[in-house]
């Protein structure tokens, strides 16, 4: 069964919103004010996060870039990897603290994400009583072969975690961080313009560490189906679909 964590209403009262509100405050635009900083290289910054709304945890936030309407499949590809570069550092180094149970590390873009922020940043969360891998197994990873190369494998989940397309991008080691970066680079693109003939608006990027295996998995999102909230059931497009997006990813491989 499912703990959950717990929502603390007050620590996010005041909480900047400028996603469905675009000429809202951006805390990470003004970077003169920011407070508990705890590292930085170049517009890159680790920060603890102002608005702790989650009892029992350490959040953190990496923001990614001084371009407030930056993200991975805006930047050059060189920016990209000193992103990613930098906020794997961060993460792993607070795996290595030893102080939580587990560390998460995830992205939202776009209003059906579940973030407040359209700069663009990473989260990373310490959870001091929660191991979220009693939830996650290698299957949710496993599917439809997109693309292998030694650096990287792309899948498409056949067993996901929510559904209805999850793409999955796994490296055997932190040296193929930039690997991993150049496919959510190409991926994000797709995605944001091609999927769904560009009317895709959300998404969201998690990330795992499972038998010193690193994966990403990348979730197009959309309104949340009442299969998942009701009853827990994830949903997957059919067989066929599948394979006509993973031709459709091999293509926008080839041409990156």
């Amino acid at each position: 069964m499912n703990q959950p964590l717990k929502f603390d209403y007050n620590a996010a009262k005041g909480k900047p919103e400028n996603i469905r509100h675009p000429k809202g405050y951006c805390p990470f635009c003004d970077v003169a004010h920011l407070t508990n900083i705890l590292a930085q290289e170049q517009d890159r910054i680790w920060l603890v996060n102002k608005f702790r709304t989650l009892e029992d945890t350490f959040q953190t936030v990496v923001i990614e870039s001084s371009d407030h309407e930056g993200g991975p499949s805006i930047y050059s590809i060189e920016q990209n990897r000193q992103v990613f570069e930098f906020a794997f550092k961060c993460w792993q180094k607070m795996i290595d603290s030893n102080q939580y149970t587990s560390v998460i590390m995830y992205k939202n873009f776009g209003p059906l994400s579940g973030g407040s922020l359209r700069h663009p940043h990473f989260q990373i969360v310490g959870l001091n009583d929660y191991d979220v891998y009693q939830n996650i197994s290698v299957e949710n990873f496993t599917g439809v072969f997109v693309s292998n190369q030694p650096q990287r494998e792309i899948t498409l989940s056949t067993h996901p975690i929510i559904g209805f397309v999850e793409i999955n991008i796994a490296i055997n080691g932190v040296e193929n961080i930039d690997a991993l970066a150049d496919v959510a680079h190409v991926m994000i693109d797709y995605l944001l313009n091609d999927y769904m003939g560009g009317r895709l608006s959300s998404y969201n990027l998690f990330f795992y560490k499972i038998n010193e295996r690193f994966y990403c998995k990348i979730v197009p999102r959309f309104a949340t189906s009442p299969y998942f909230v009701g009853y827990k059931i994830s949903q997957v497009q059919n067989m066929q679909r599948l394979k006509e997006i993973a031709d459709e990813i091999q293509s926008k491989l080839m041409k990156a």
